[in-house]
This record gives C-alpha cells, sequence and structure tokens, in this order.
C-alpha cells in the first residue's frame, strides 16, 4: 500500500513540471534574455541602407524574427517591447541611429508598430508531433508576421508621404523589400531553432 503513496516532494515536483512555462512570472533569466535580445535587434537595426525614399533597406526583420524564434512568443514579445519602449524614450537604437517617439510617427514608424505581432507569431511553438509539419507551419506563421508588418507600415509610410501614393509605395516595397525580406525571415527561422533549444537547455 506505501508503495502507491505519493510523498508531499515528489507532488511538488509534479505540480512545477505541469505549470506551463506561459505562466510563470519572468525570471531573472528571462530578463537577461529579453536585455540582450533587445540589444541584438539595436545592433542589427544599424545595418541598413538609406534611400531616397525615407525608408532604409535594412535586415531589421531578421532580427525580429530571431527574437521570436529563439525567445518564444511571450519573452520575445516583451523583449521587443522593451526596444521598442528605449528607442521612444530617446535612445538611437533604431535604424541609422534614430530615437525617439517622433520614429514612431514618422515614415518607417509602421514598420515597429507591426513588430510585437511578427514575433508573437515567429515565437509561436505548433504542438504538431511531425517535425516537418511543425517547421512548415512555423515558417508560414513567421511569413504572416512579416506580412502584417510590410502592410502597416506601408500604410503608414502612404498616410504620410506626400510624394508617394499607397500603390507606388506596395509596387516599391514587392521589389525593395519583400525579396530580402521573405529570404531573411525563412533564414531567421532556420539559425533560431537550433539556438532556441540552447537557451532552453
Amino acid at each position: 500500500m506505501s508503495q502507491l503513496q505519493t510523498s508531499p516532494a515528489a507532488a511538488t515536483r509534479h505540480t512545477d513540471t505541469a505549470t506551463p512555462r506561459s505562466g510563470r512570472r519572468f525570471s531573472t533569466r528571462d530578463m537577461v534574455l529579453a536585455g540582450m535580445f533587445a540589444a541584438v535587434l539595436a545592433v542589427i537595426s544599424q545595418i541598413s541602407l538609406p534611400m531616397p525614399t525615407g525608408v532604409p533597406i535594412t535586415i531589421q526583420v531578421f532580427g525580429v524574427a530571431l527574437v521570436g524564434v529563439v525567445l518564444g512568443w511571450r519573452l520575445g514579445t516583451f523583449a521587443t517591447i522593451v526596444y521598442i519602449l528605449i528607442g521612444a524614450a530617446g535612445l538611437p537604437v533604431f535604424a541609422n541611429f534614430h530615437g525617439g517617439f517622433a520614429s514612431l510617427v514618422g515614415l518607417t514608424g509602421g514598420y515597429i508598430w507591426a513588430w510585437p505581432i511578427m514575433v508573437l507569431l515567429c515565437g509561436i511553438n505548433p504542438p504538431i508531433g511531425n517535425k516537418h509539419a511543425a517547421f512548415a507551419l512555423r515558417i508560414a506563421l513567421s511569413l504572416l508576421g512579416l506580412a502584417f508588418v510590410e502592410v502597416i507600415g506601408g500604410l503608414q509610410w502612404a498616410a504620410l508621404s506626400a510624394e508617394m501614393s499607397i500603390g507606388a509605395i506596395f509596387t516599391y516595397s514587392m521589389v525593395a523589400f519583400v525579396p530580402k525580406d521573405i529570404l531573411i525571415t525563412v533564414l531567421a527561422v532556420v539559425i533560431g531553432l537550433p539556438m532556441r533549444r540552447l537557451v532552453n537547455h
């Protein structure tokens, strides 16, 4: 009979294991990781090519997707919001060392507003047993997040631009941004998955 009883310590261990990670507060380790990846976003944002349109060509969505894949939707979204708040406060962490709230309400602000949506979608871990199907779904979700970035960014750009129509902006984006962004988003997923396993080890 005694073999069927569960000790309080064992019950506690079982409860701790069964508690979903998303239900916990952020640990000190989580906060450190969030800060590190916010810094990664700040560094990647400086790799940009200024353009006459006022919207530079960057690889920022690579960093955004990477943050989501490695940290997961919850911590990744938190890290991205921290980065955005730091930039809004005035630190020059946005592209071409820009900072301040004006960056969020300027031509490129729509892209930044949409990053938490992309991070959230990139960070979803599909509960599918087949690893190939799970990988394909993760790619699809990440590209859906990219679509939100391109659309929201393009709409704010069009709303503030006095020189380019919304049609011209989206045509330009399909040539200058979208093919490159699709490639680097997929690359971020491929690189980020092994990093995620290391971080969660």
